[in-house]
């Protein structure tokens, strides 16, 4: 049965349905246990396509799958009417849709997933924002594509779900560098914690800070950290670290019902 997380401020709202799923509830074995919902991880195909339609399902979608996107860490938003195959996938990190029906999904294993809403207008945005993403403007692009479909910014609700936490995410000096030379006060999304020699990066909370300056209606966090939460989600640094030959992704996705 699946329970996927929700943020408040999106589940009051008329005719939107939205979840952050977890890797609990699916088909998948071994690595991928067991609602692994990445086309381009090594899984068994058939599992993967039935993961995904339960997810469709869960939601009320008009099919038995949820429209993603081929991720590219860039800052592409991309509008979407149908459903489509994944040879025909879009390229980008984020989707944008008014279609009743067609649930729109982004898939994560550390990287921060961003659901919206404008529930008047009935359009949904979903954003894949690591950190080349963020930084590069992918939550502005996909307020943007929301706007473009009769959206208002001020009417639009934003919610962060699951990704790594700052005291699993360390990066290098290059990493901090980028981010400074953006904005000086990017600084304060990074740290050393006690005892360590090399800075972490927080994520969320830098995401969450990009969502502030937008002029939403209300930014919600519901972000646990991926890294540190085995059972419920895949981590892309986890697997690397324990060096195992893959992981699996969680899907993230909403839908104007």
């Amino acid at each position: 049965m699946l329970s996927p997380l929700q943020a408040d401020s999106l589940s009051i709202l008329p005719g939107i349905r939205h979840g952050f799923f977890t890797r609990q509830g699916g088909v998948s074995r071994g690595l991928y246990a067991s609602l692994n919902c990445g086309q381009g991880s090594k899984d068994d195909p058939v599992a993967v396509i039935e993961n995904r339609a339960r997810v469709a399902q869960h939601l009320g979608a008009y099919a038995d799958d949820v429209q993603t996107i081929y991720q590219t860490h860039s800052s592409t938003a991309e509008v979407v009417d149908r459903l489509v195959t994944r040879d025909s996938l879009p390229k980008g990190d984020a989707l944008v849709t008014r279609t009743r029906g067609l649930v729109i999904g982004i898939l994560t294993a550390d990287c921060a997933p961003v659901l919206f809403a404008d529930a008047e207008a009935g359009v949904v945005g979903a954003a894949h924002a690591g950190w080349r993403g963020a930084l590069g403007g992918i939550l502005e692009a996909t307020v943007a594509a929301m706007e473009g479909l009769g959206a208002d910014r001020t009417r639009i609700f934003a919610a962060l779900g699951p990704s790594i936490g700052p005291s699993s995410y360390e990066v290098g000096p290059e990493f901090v560098a980028a981010f400074e030379a953006a904005a000086p006060d990017n600084a304060r999304f990074f740290t050393i914690p006690k005892g360590r020699q090399t800075p972490h990066f927080d994520l969320p909370a830098y995401v969450m800070a990009r969502l502030a300056s937008l002029g939403l209606k209300q930014a919600e966090r519901h972000a646990p950290c991926t890294y540190e939460n085995e059972s419920m989600f895949f981590s892309f640094r986890r697997a690397t670290h324990r060096k195992e030959a893959d992981y699996g992704r969680q899907i993230s996705a909403i839908v104007v019902a």
